[in-house]
């Protein structure tokens, strides 16, 4: 039997009272942000990327699960990524907790898939206990994941809440079916701009390139987002179909605005410092930054999807084969999955929510947000979006060294 979500009035007053903090909050400590205030360069990430990997998938066994008499779970994930009070607690947390009896040790312990990946990479290879029973990390590195043979399989019959997964999410390439892994949340990359300074707004990758934005523009330092977005300008399907041409090709183009002046920076989060003190005018930037950036800062950015199109990223439940606890990790996946608690998750976390249903659960708590399309993109606009194709790990290697090369020349 699911999970009751819980209907504590004063935990969604708390959230309705609080989200002008919790947003600025955000701003600063944001998910895809923590790596900025870490100084972490674009250039160590990349070469931790490039390392090679084998193809060939180890032959590990999962762990002996003992949910049925250990309850516990330990879960790793991102910064300001779980619903907070005034006082630090996460709500929906304490409340899956209480109803199902399993003590969660929830650590906030992922600055960036590359890094943590580093960390537990050895383990993994060998099957062992990584130190967490389960983590989200983006699509891309679960992936690699996969490929290398690193997960446990989800037992579905434990997770019956997973019939409210978007289907825009049910079937991606690195794992038909979602056997091996579950998405928490996503988001968008697409253009922003600052409405003063570019009153008439933009459309395009193409019209980043425009002379009134020269030296104005900033990109991100995250390949499959700055190159998948200037690839669909150019024509090219990032889902599939795509090879060593149609990348040179993105990369050229990028290259070209950077030797030429047209791009001031590229980086990670702390792009938005720039759009802020007016260093860039326009920027290809994520979804969820810019709703934050215009809760705390003006008011005067405006994010659109290119009408070529915008990436689309998630980051994911997976279960690691050393971890004793899949069951429990199942319990806490098939609890964020009804729809009334990932609409109390997505009020605090504005980024997409892969459940069906959470948008009506959502107008008993903010109807402006269930409105917004940044949280919950209706089909029309799921259908603007793009998941950058999984690279095989060759590909991997050789894209990401090519555009180190212009991060470094930038």
């Amino acid at each position: 039997m699911p999970l009751q979500p819980p209907q504590d009035p004063m935990i969604i007053e708390a959230i309705k009272h609080s989200q002008a903090m919790q947003r600025a909050k955000r701003l600063s400590m944001s998910r895809r942000g923590f790596l900025g205030t870490l100084g972490l360069g674009a250039g160590a990430l990349t070469l931790a990327a490039c390392a090679p990997q084998t193809a060939a998938k180890a032959a590990l066994t999962p762990a002996t699960d003992v949910s049925a008499t250990d309850k516990t779970l330990v879960w790793d994930n991102w910064p300001a990524y779980m619903d907070e009070d005034d006082e630090g607690n996460y709500p929906t947390l304490m409340a899956f907790q209480q109803q199902s009896g399993i003590e969660v040790t929830y650590n906030v312990a992922v600055d960036d898939n590359n890094t943590y990946y580093a960390k537990v990479k050895d383990q993994l290879a060998l099957g062992q206990d990584i130190g967490t029973d389960t983590v989200c990390l983006t699509d891309w590195m679960v992936a690699r994941l996969v490929r290398l043979g690193y997960l446990q399989n989800l037992d579905h019959a434990n997770i019956p809440n997973i019939s409210n997964l978007s289907a825009a999410f049910a079937n991606p390439d690195f794992d038909k079916g979602r056997q091996l892994s579950l998405p928490w949340q996503g988001g968008f990359a697409g253009i922003c701009w600052n409405t003063e300074k570019v009153p008439n707004g933009l459309k395009s990758i193409d019209d980043l390139w425009s002379a009134d934005l020269k030296g104005r523009v900033g990109v991100l330092s995250e390949m499959r987002d700055t190159l998948g977005l200037i690839m669909l300008s150019q024509g090219t399907d990032i889902t599939g179909g795509w090879g060593d041409a149609e990348m040179g090709k993105a990369v050229d183009a990028l290259t070209e605005q950077v030797t030429n002046g047209q791009i001031r920076n590229i980086k990670g989060n702390q792009y938005l410092n720039d759009l802020q003190n007016e260093d860039t005018f326009a920027a290809i930037c994520w979804s969820g930054d810019i709703t934050s950036l215009n809760a705390t800062a003006g008011d005067k950015w405006q994010f659109a999807i290119p009408d070529s199109g915008g990436t689309l990223w998630n980051d994911t439940f997976v279960v690691p084969m050393g971890s004793k606890h899949k069951a429990n990790a199942e319990a806490v996946m098939n609890y964020y999955y009804e729809p009334e608690v990932a609409a109390e998750l997505a009020a605090w976390v504005n980024y997409i929510t892969p459940v069906d249903g959470a948008k009506e659960a959502m107008d008993a708590i903010d109807p402006d947000l269930a409105a917004n399309q940044l949280i919950f993109p209706d089909a029309d606009t799921l259908s603007t979006v793009h998941v950058f194709r999984t690279l095989t790990p060759t590909e991997e290697t050789n894209y990401e060294a090519d555009f180190q090369k212009i991060l470094l020349g930038s």
